[in-house]
Formats: C-alpha cells, sequence, structure tokens
C-alpha cells in the first residue's frame, strides 16, 4: 500500500485523522506505526474533539517536525526549515479547504454534545473527513 491508501485505510478502520497522517510516514520517519498511532491519538477532532486544528493536519506537522527537526538546539537551518515547509503545507492546505480549523471545516462546532452527535448522524467524519487526511497526505508527499 501506499502512504494514501495506507492512511485512509486506517481512518476508515476507526482510527483518528491525526493518527491516519502520521501512521502513513511513521516508516520512512524511523518510527513504528505503533508508536505513532499512540502520539497522535488525542490530535483528533481539532485536538481531542476541541474542533481546533484539524486532526489530519495536526498529523502532517507532526510528520514535518520529525522529517526537518533537529535534537540539536543550535540548529537553527533545521528549525528554519521545518517552519517554511509547515507554513507552505498550511498555505496549500488552506488553498484546497478554506482554513485549517476542524469546526470551520466541517461546519460543525464537536466540542458541543450537539454538535458531537450532529456530526455522527450527518456522518460527517466518513463522508467530509477523509478529504482531509488525502490533502494532507498528498501536500505531504509533495513536500518531503
Amino acid at each position: 500500500m501506499n502512504k494514501l491508501e495506507t492512511a485512509l485505510s486506517r481512518f476508515n478502520n476507526g482510527f483518528q485523522c491525526s493518527q491516519a497522517v502520521l501512521a502513513a510516514f511513521a516508516p520512512q520517519l524511523g518510527m513504528d506505526e505503533e508508536t505513532a498511532i499512540k502520539v497522535a491519538g488525542v490530535f483528533g477532532g481539532g485536538v481531542a474533539n476541541t474542533g481546533g486544528t484539524c486532526g489530519a493536519v495536526s498529523g502532517a506537522f507532526m510528520v514535518i517536525g520529525l522529517e526537518y527537526t533537529d535534537t540539536d538546539i543550535k540548529n537553527y537551518k533545521a528549525q528554519k526549515k521545518a517552519n517554511a515547509v509547515t507554513r507552505e503545507f498550511i498555505k496549500n492546505f488552506i488553498t484546497l479547504n478554506g482554513s485549517t480549523i476542524c469546526k470551520e471545516l466541517i461546519n460543525c462546532d464537536i466540542s458541543t454534545s450537539e454538535g458531537f452527535k450532529y456530526a455522527i448522524e450527518k456522518n460527517l467524519f466518513t463522508n467530509v473527513c477523509p478529504k482531509f487526511v488525502k490533502d494532507s497526505i498528498e501536500i505531504l508527499e509533495h513536500s518531503l
């Protein structure tokens, strides 16, 4: 399976968007999939279902950080590169989707019980969110 197929398979099998994105890149980044799924576990639904930054976007940020940053705090060049790639990712994602904020992307505030129930009833997570996983993977594949 390629990264897009892997991510969509994980997402369609119940993992959060953040987990699906990071897990798809885990082998390339020297990380096992189980660790990737655990690390990304609270970023779905705009971080713990608060409707903030889209989980697929957060997963992409984790991928970028793992790919470009360094544990040497004096490696300013690496941080500068990571920041530039992140800003470009944000620009591309917004061009495709209009926002990086979960509640704006799905037009529903899932931080409330009513909003979450509405999202479930309207199948927003299964009908709308896969596009954000797909877009994140495709943008990353052109950035890394």
